[in-house]
């Protein structure tokens, strides 16, 4: 294997190297019905945490409205949507189309604007919040600076106090180990997001490697996702199958958005599909009747 401090070719590399087990007896058409906080919705494969699509369109990636188009795939998919940074008229607008929304808010240095935030969310229709952790710091041994705006780390004392702000489900994204994971329990949170934030550190760990100890160590109490690389509905089994509860899928419906949102809810419906026939030859019923066992890793 030809090594490389690209985290996010590692992770690819990594979710490669699963294989399947075929077990088609007693096997019937299975469900993707999922459960999130009170909301059911048609899929475990949810939007990710994306930012700024209107930004790219001078490159041809996406529409000039590229949050809301993908904000309206994700309504039309009856999937779950995340967004991240934005104006406050950009989250209004997206909340405007139906889609069940989970707010994700940078460290900023200024907790205030932290809270500013929250209260925006939950006041759009967000049915959920949640903060970015790994924007903290910079490539430079400091403290992070997005678009101007200065960022800072927080103590779990401090996820604990936005955990109350919040009232609504407060979910902590970009965790990759057992530590941090400890923490967001302490601190009340009621979901963690496995991400290295496309690489933004080298030589990450793929977050579906570290799934089995940070479940371990969560024990139920709250769910966990995946973020990263997830390209197909086979990728969303095999985190599936390792204990997640649900994956987000960004990178790879960009370019999509510029066809309009018909097409980008149609991916997200065909990898359901994808999903859902490998749970069929895999045995698995439901989102709750999946077997780690299934689960072969290739050595190298």
């Amino acid at each position: 294997m030809e090594y490389t401090a690209n985290s996010d070719k590692i992770t690819r590399d990594y979710f490669d190297s699963l294989l399947i087990e075929p077990r088609y007896i007693d096997s019937d058409l299975p469900s993707t019905k999922f459960e999130l906080y009170g909301k059911t919705f048609d899929t475990p494969i949810m939007t990710a945490a994306l930012s700024h699509l209107g930004n790219t369109a001078e490159n041809g990636m996406t529409a000039e409205n590229g949050m809301v188009i993908y904000a309206q795939a994700a309504a039309k998919a009856n999937a779950v949507h995340w967004v991240g940074m934005g104006e406050d008229k950009e989250l209004e607008d997206i909340c405007a189309t139906g889609a069940a929304t989970i707010k994700i808010i940078k460290p900023h240095a200024d907790n205030k604007e932290i809270f500013r935030k929250i209260e925006h969310a939950k006041k759009s229709g967000c049915f959920a919040v949640g903060m970015d952790i790994d924007h903290a710091f910079n490539g430079t041994g400091g403290y992070d600076n997005v678009l101007g705006l200065p960022m800072k780390s927080k103590s779990t004392e401090e996820l604990a106090d936005f955990v109350k702000a919040a009232g609504i489900p407060f979910i902590v994204k970009g965790v990759l180990s057992t530590k941090d994971a400890e923490k967001c329990l302490k601190a009340g949170c009621k979901g963690i997001q496995l991400s290295h934030h496309h690489g933004i550190m080298s030589y990450a760990v793929p977050p579906l490697m570290m799934l089995k100890e940070i479940i371990e160590v969560v024990r139920g109490e709250i769910p966990v996702f995946i973020d990263c690389g997830i390209e197909s509905g086979m990728d969303g089994y095999k985190c599936l199958a390792l204990g997640a509860r649900a994956v987000s899928v960004g990178r790879h419906l960009i370019p999509l958005l510029k066809k309009g949102s018909d097409a980008t809810a149609d991916r997200i419906k065909e990898m359901t599909g994808e999903l859902a026939a490998t749970m069929a030859r895999t045995g698995v019923k439901d989102l709750n009747s999946f077997d780690p066992t299934v689960i072969h890793q290739r050595k190298f």
